[in-house]
């Protein structure tokens, strides 16, 4: 693989357009998105969990 085919980090996605969106479909893309932040913040414990048994074990103060 080369390093022009991975997606670059940091990169901005568009926004999508709401305007054409009606109130259940608005309601329902919000709830998705309430999905996916739960998920991310799922991650973010086991991260950081991870971290701080690595650093009690090793002794060394990480960053957060």
């Amino acid at each position: 693989m080369f390093d022009d085919d991975l997606p670059l980090k940091g990169t901005v996605k568009a926004l999508k357009n709401l305007e054409p969106m009606s109130l259940a479909e608005l309601q329902e893309y919000i709830s998705g998105m309430e999905d996916e932040i739960a998920r991310a913040q799922l991650e973010i414990g086991k991260k950081s969990a991870h971290m701080n048994a690595a650093s009690s074990l090793f002794k060394i103060k990480m960053e957060e």
